[in-house]
């Protein structure tokens, strides 16, 4: 059977199949390996294969495992990919490299003052719950720009992109679109979207970051 750092060769043989395909340079595609669950023991080969881009769906999880791995691997870039709550902003800010749950006004402002405070800068993400789902983060589609500016003038905050997860059932294509064409309402030119089972749709959509976890470390428990 497979073990996680052959995954990882087949996920980036099929990125760049997806972007060649879409008429894109695959190097315009990052891959983050979504880690959550997983320990630092499985995690090794696959920073032993050159992986150093991977996503966290909790802060407290993070920071039993990364700092560690940090120290040998220092070029790790570690994204958050999961929901932010306030009282997690300074921890937040000082692990994370990127943060993709940027959702709401209060988490603005305590992002802009936990990073002045602190020097750092994690390129910022925001979430739109392109679904509607009520168990869902993220700002509403017909909200995203405007909150977009408000970051931008009123917390001189530099949004890199958007992010969206899909609703599970049916097809993921639309939501994919709908995150393109706010993103470009927007003028921003990242776009995370796309998981193991559907981040080839969303490379030819326009993805600039996928986020692959079990199609690389195989089934969580």
């Amino acid at each position: 059977m497979a073990g996680a750092v052959e995954r990882l060769a087949a996920v980036n043989a099929r990125i760049a199949v997806a972007a060649e395909w879409a008429g894109r340079d695959p190097a315009g595609v990052t891959l983050i390996a979504v880690s959550k669950t997983f320990e630092a023991a499985a995690i090794a080969p696959v920073l032993e294969a050159g992986q150093r881009q991977f996503g966290e769906n909790r802060v407290q999880e993070a920071q039993g495992k990364w700092p560690g791995l940090r120290e040998r691997y220092p070029d790790i870039r570690l994204h958050l990919i999961g929901p932010l709550q306030t009282n997690k902003v300074r921890e937040a800010v000082a692990l994370f490299d990127a943060i993709h749950s940027l959702d709401r006004e209060k988490l603005a402002a305590a992002l802009a003052n936990e990073m002045a405070r602190q020097g750092r800068a994690p390129a910022l993400f925001v979430q739109v719950n392109t679904g509607g789902e009520a168990q869902k983060s993220g700002i509403a589609p017909g909200e995203a720009v405007a909150f977009v500016e408000r970051c931008r003038k009123e917390y001189r905050l530099e949004v890199e992109g958007l992010m969206c997860i899909p609703p599970l059932e049916g097809d993921p294509i639309p939501h994919f679109e709908l995150l393109r064409q706010l993103a470009g309402a927007a003028g921003l030119k990242s776009l995370s979207m796309g998981m193991s089972a559907d981040f080839k749709a969303a490379i030819e959509h326009g993805a600039t970051h996928v986020r692959v976890g079990s199609a690389i470390f195989g089934d969580r428990d």
